[in-house]
């Protein structure tokens, strides 16, 4: 058995992409359009998929992704005030946008029908022998390991998607995150790496226990970043503007930049809307209280004292400054004396005694 991070080939070109998109920008969706067969010069798969042929099955992804942020219902906060409901969407977005992704790759595997896609009761076993080798050893080294997924195990690992290819006895472990921007300068990305190459080690063995047999000879682990941000396959991290050459088909990325596309608008719309009923409930309370700051027939109170000319506040600091008040000599001789020591206590804090 083979474990290890998915990586290509050094050098080689990752063309797919470009070549889906520019196929989008200039296909025609009207009614009776005819599909235009892409060169084989830029085929980089046997399958394919164009977003004509998932847009409404897409488009449900991302109705059900928005009613479930709206719907939620938010807990009151002192702070965030009116603003408490734009805060619990944009929570919920963070969500969301994580589990719209793992649905529409599940929904475009099915273009290659060499891939069975996993999704329910995945929860993969951290046996300890595969913690400790993982920790103590090169991945490069554990090439062939398989353990048994019965074993003593110290919690499990639940990874978004398992697909596994039948042509190739593959199987690929994937994590799909919307944005690896907030894992830089933390240990947690460190921490989901090594859970995942641990599960790889007993993923065989549980796939043939657990899923009718299924039997593969290697595992590849893959941290997939839907920003797209530059990808580093040494160690495990793929763009979503790769995932083709997961899924050996031509036109996943594109779909894919269609759907983060969309479904951002309508999150737009929704966050705007909020922020107008916010705003809305704002302005009504300021002008509910003007009124009651200018009452005809009563002078304004003046906050810093009563109104004086520049030229009054003049003469009355030159009166404060002559009438003796800071003359260091009305200091007694006394205070020249050097002051008793005390005995200063320090300490946790702790409540006032009651006398």
């Amino acid at each position: 058995m083979t474990t290890h991070t998915l990586s290509v080939p050094a050098g080689e070109v990752l063309r797919s992409t470009a070549a889906a998109a520019t196929m989008f920008s200039q296909r025609s969706f009207g009614l009776g359009a005819r599909s235009i067969s892409e060169p084989a010069a830029l085929r980089r798969h046997p399958h394919i998929v164009r977003f004509a042929e998932v847009e409404a099955d897409l488009d449900v992804l991302i109705d059900r992704a928005i009613a479930a942020i709206a719907e939620g219902e938010p807990v009151e906060d002192e702070i965030l005030g009116h603003y408490v409901h734009i805060a619990s969407l944009v929570r919920a977005v963070s969500f969301r946008e994580g589990k719209l992704l793992e649905q529409a790759v599940e929904r475009l595997a099915k273009a290659n029908p060499n891939i069975v896609v996993l999704t329910q009761s995945l929860k993969l076993p951290l046996v300890k022998t595969a913690l400790e080798a993982v920790s103590g050893n090169d991945w490069s080294n554990l090439d062939g390991v398989k353990l048994d997924c019965e074993t003593p195990a110290k919690g499990s690992y639940t990874p978004d998607l398992i697909l596994v290819n039948r042509v190739r006895h593959t199987a690929y472990i994937l994590d799909l995150k919307r944005s690896l921007a907030s894992y830089g300068d933390t240990s947690r990305l460190e921490e989901l790496k090594l859970k995942m190459m641990a599960s790889a080690m007993v993923l065989p063995d549980w796939l043939y226990k657990n899923h009718k047999r299924l039997m593969v000879d290697t595992v590849e682990v893959a941290i997939v970043d839907g920003a797209s941000r530059p990808s580093d396959h040494a160690p495990g991290i793929w763009a979503l503007s790769e995932i083709d050459d997961l899924l050996e088909i031509d036109g996943v990325a594109a779909c894919m930049a269609e759907l983060r596309l969309r479904f951002g608008r309508r999150v737009q719309q929704l966050l705007e809307a909020e922020a107008r009923k916010a705003l809305g409930v704002v302005v009504a309370v300021v002008a509910d209280a003007v009124p009651a700051l200018s009452v005809p027939g009563k002078p304004l109170i003046a906050l810093n004292g009563p109104a004086r000319t520049y030229e009054e506040e003049r003469a009355m600091a030159a009166d404060e400054e002559d009438d003796g008040r800071y003359d260091l000599g009305c200091l007694g001789d006394d205070q020249d004396d050097e002051p008793e020591p005390v005995r200063i206590r320090v300490g946790f804090a702790r409540r006032p005694r009651r006398h």
